[in-house]
């Protein structure tokens, strides 16, 4: 459903305000009402008024282009339609948004992408730097509007002891592909123009805002469902957690947000680029504090509930003018003169906000009574409801006799049950358990002083406590939330711990057909390619699948997944990052229930040889995501030899003192090549070369140039390798030629897709293959000799094959393993097969082909393509 957000003015060029930008919108002040002609729709809330068009506009309900001079206009939330579409007319106006939500779940705002998108609360661009969008939904804001947006996140998991509900789609209005079609209808429904359509968040059906009220409630999962971990499968108690924690995402996000609102104050507070007569209105005393207001267009003679209605429209509040007030912000004086603009003086003799000028606290008036729903249980769709009016003197426990009278059970005992109050706003859902004796007035009120846009509801649940069993109560959510922030506080060492929170997987609710996907993105690799397939598989896929692996490590993710029985891997990152997590699942292997599950790669690193091998490219290059995750899930499974690499560093010289350790046994495992010599060196320098300056070496053309560069400088580099190793293959001694780098090979690509080996039939040897428990162990002469190979113009010096190898160095020398580069001193070295083979993905040659056709056409083969971050 669309999300809330604040009024704007109704003038006829307001329709056309959809191409300003999003700062100089947001400075527009508030208008008074007055008296003006409202239209009637079957969709609730709007105030439409008939406008009068003066540049191309579209409809935001069937995203046609509006034919004529007359539109309506939505005065509080903007929308603009046909005057045929009023007839159909099901999308909810912004400021009633809040009471038709049924599963509060808080959004996790983050900086927004570069892509153009509309603003979900006040449906205009979000192009600049103020933009933010949800982590885990479709949500974008700007982020002066994010306050108003109401807490309809999607529910990934379910809190606590609650039980599954029935799992309906999640619908989110607007920000479709230009090509989505309806699925009712079967007309496109997308826009580039105006946010109109609806998408469901699960499954990525696509419909018009008229037609999606048609579709079945129940949602599928779609196309991704057998690799989909159901939210009814995922349980985590998050009751004082932020979901910035339990989706482990980075708070640095949410500190932009907070800090937000006092940047937006100051830019509403401008005197250059305001109306001269605009009044700057705060919303409860914790608006006053942080500084943070509406400004709301005053004329003369204006009378004060006109000024109480533009108010109310400023802060998308639907309710009655009658019931709220305007006070001074010092609380010293109010308001009691029709005309506001003669009270307050002139317009030119104000002063700014900050100096205690005329500035408006929006205040609720004090009632008798006033009616509040109470659900039975925790909100969720389709959940019951009964309105009980309160008064003065209602208490929990009254409330409580009362709901269970008028849902016929008044034989049950009310200490049974308790009242749980919820308030939601956009960043948090807070709940607390109100006790028997609290007056419920006196909480509301308490509520209205602080602010009118946490929108409250209150629910009723059983008691913990049943017939024939002892519980204890502990302070479990306050306590947990203490030792988690405690421990992120905390460092050993030097180093800081890292604390996360992992929810319960509960594998017997899993289908049978499914085997989730788990997921772990290197987002620090490919540029910023990696933080935006992070964003796009957290919006794809359950977010607790979903895993920054620069957060805690792979270990996290394996631990969340340790009971299936089943599931596979997806490694967003270099080669280096896919042998971190091969090496993490070697080491936890016998403590999953899935010893051995397959893994596959999206190549964000600069070499990607495994990547090419296994036939999933060169290099990611902006691939829908959608279609990444079908590949996976239509992939084959191979094997793949693992090799364990013994370093041990002794003094081997020929006055035979080969008893004494210059440093302990080092162990290391190889998924790719182990290299020696002028290879090892390049890789070293170029690794140098990063770590001096990181920040440069954020695409992989600029760090394939500096590896050439590096080339270059080695050109007359001459090491004679022959003389300083020896070497053993199957226990047998093999002679070396004279050569200048020796590299040992598990897989046929090395250097960024280059074939070492070489395709000739060599009658001594045999074909190389990844899964042949033989290492390839090829020479090459120097630079030269490296760059044609690189070029494809020579193959290296073919020297052996075998199982078992063992290398004594007699001196200092560079060496690689997978791209890890460091000095080894002399000593022996044995590389041997480490344990059972591992499982990989391999994508299938027909759909590599149908990728390649899609990619070479510019078109997006997935129908439920998402609209943004990738």
């Amino acid at each position: 459903m669309a999300d809330s957000g604040w009024a704007r003015p109704a003038d006829p060029d307001a329709a056309d305000s959809r191409t300003t930008s999003p700062l100089t919108g947001k400075k527009r002040a508030q208008q008074s009402p007055g008296v003006r002609p409202k239209h009637q729709s079957f969709a609730p809330g709007h105030c439409l008024k008939k406008v009068t068009l003066t540049k191309p506009t579209f409809c935001h309900s069937c995203s046609d282009f509006i034919w004529g001079l007359i539109g309506f206009l939505c005065e509080v939330c903007n929308f603009m339609c046909h005057e045929k579409c009023l007839k159909t007319l099901r999308s909810a106006c912004s400021c009633i948004t809040p009471s038709l939500v049924r599963v509060p779940v808080a959004h996790c705002f983050g900086p927004a992408g570069q892509k153009k998108r509309f603003c979900c609360v006040c449906r205009k661009h979000t192009e600049g730097n103020t933009a933010l969008r949800c982590e885990v939904c479709e949500l974008h804001v700007h982020a002066d509007c994010a306050i108003f947006s109401c807490a309809d996140c999607r529910s990934s998991h379910l809190d606590g002891t609650l039980q599954p509900d029935t799992f309906h789609h999640h619908w989110r209005e607007g920000n479709l592909p230009s090509a989505a079609r309806c699925d009712v209808c079967r007309r496109s429904c997308g826009s580039s123009d105006v946010l109109a359509g609806m998408r469901c968040e699960w499954c990525g059906l696509t419909s018009h805002a008229a037609c999606y009220l048609g579709v079945p409630p129940e949602c599928t999962l779609g196309r991704l469902r057998s690799m989909l971990l159901h939210p009814a499968c995922v349980r985590l108690d998050s009751r004082n957690f932020s979901k910035m924690h339990c989706y482990r995402i980075t708070e640095s996000c949410s500190q932009e947000l907070d800090n937000s609102d006092d940047v937006d104050s100051s830019t509403a507070a401008s005197k250059d680029a305001q109306p001269a007569a605009a009044e700057p209105v705060f919303d409860g005393d914790d608006a006053v504090k942080r500084g943070c207001f509406r400004l709301v267009s005053i004329h003369r003679a204006t009378r004060k509930e006109e000024v109480v209605e533009a108010a109310l429209r400023a802060f998308y509040l639907p309710d009655e003018p009658l019931g709220y007030e305007l006070q001074d912000v010092g609380g010293v004086q109010r308001l009691h003169s029709d005309d506001i603009l003669n009270r307050n003086g002139g317009p030119d003799n104000r002063s700014s906000p900050k100096d205690g000028g005329d500035a408006w606290l929006l205040r609720a008036k004090p009632r008798d009574a006033e009616d509040i729903r109470v659900y039975a249980g925790w909100p969720r769709s389709g959940a019951a409801f009964v309105s009980v009016s309160v008064s003065k003197n209602s208490t929990a426990a009254s409330v409580l006799n009362e709901v269970l009278g008028l849902l016929h059970r008044q034989e049950e005992d009310a200490s049974g049950f308790s009242l749980l109050e919820v308030c939601m706003s956009s960043k948090q859902v807070q709940r607390q358990t109100l006790s028997p004796q609290e007056k419920i007035q006196d909480k509301l009120q308490e509520i209205r002083k602080l602010t009118a846009l946490l929108f409250c509801l209150v629910t009723w649940s059983p008691s913990p406590l049943a017939k024939g069993a002892v519980a204890l109560q502990i302070s479990c959510f306050s306590e947990a939330e203490r030792i988690y922030m405690l421990a992120k506080d905390t460092t050993v060492n030097g180093k800081p711990l890292t604390a996360l929170v992992l929810p319960e997987i509960v594998h017997s609710e899993l289908g049978p057909d499914v085997c989730p996907l788990l997921v772990f993105v290197n987002p620090k690799s490919g540029g910023l390619k990696g933080r935006e397939l992070l964003y796009s598989f957290r919006k794809l896929l359950n977010p607790h699948q979903v895993f920054d692996i620069t957060n805690g490590g792979p270990l996290a993710g394996l631990h969340t997944f340790r009971d299936l029985p089943r599931f596979r891997v997806l490694v967003c990152g270099g080669d280096g990052t896919t042998g971190w997590v091969l090496g993490v699942l070697e080491a936890v292997r016998h403590k999953l229930a899935c010893r051995e599950p397959p893994i596959g790669i999206v190549p964000l690193g600069t070499g990607n040889d495994l990547a090419r091998v296994l036939r999933w490219g060169p290099g990611y290059s902006g691939e829908d995501p959608h279609h990444i995750l079908v590949s996976v899930d239509e992939a084959d499974e191979v094997l793949m030899d693992r090799w364990t690499i013994l370093l041990d560093a002794q003094d081997v010289s020929e006055d035979g003192k080969d008893n004494g350790f210059l440093e302990p046994p080092k162990i290391v495992q190889m998924n790719n090549y182990f290299g020696l010599g002028i290879d090892a060196e390049l890789s070293l320098d170029f690794h140098q070369a990063r770590e001096d300056d990181p920040d440069k070496f954020t695409s992989r053309f600029h760090n394939k140039g500096v590896y050439v560069k590096v080339g270059l400088q080695k050109i007359s580099y001459s090491r004679s390798l022959h003389k300083e190793l020896q070497l053993q293959v199957d226990a047998q001694d093999v002679p070396l030629p004279n050569i200048e780098g020796l590299i040992f090979l598990n897989i046929p690509s090395w250097g960024s897709g280059a074939d070492l080996w070489g395709s000739e039939v060599d009658g001594r040897h045999g074909k190389p293959s990844i899964d042949d428990s033989l290492l390839e162990v090829v020479g090459v002469t120097g630079v030269v000799h490296m760059g044609q190979v690189q070029s494809g113009l020579r193959s290296g010096i073919r020297i052996a094959q075998g199982n078992y190898i063992r290398l004594t160095v007699s001196k200092p020398i560079p060496v690689q393993v997978d791209g890890e580069p460091w000095i080894q001193p002399p000593g022996h070295i044995i590389i041997s097969a480490a344990g059972p083979k591992v499982r990989m993905l391999r994508k299938s040659k027909q759909k590599q082909k149908k990728s390649a056709a899609g990619s070479k056409d510019g078109r997006s083969e997935s129908p439920s393509s998402r609209g943004g971050g990738h």
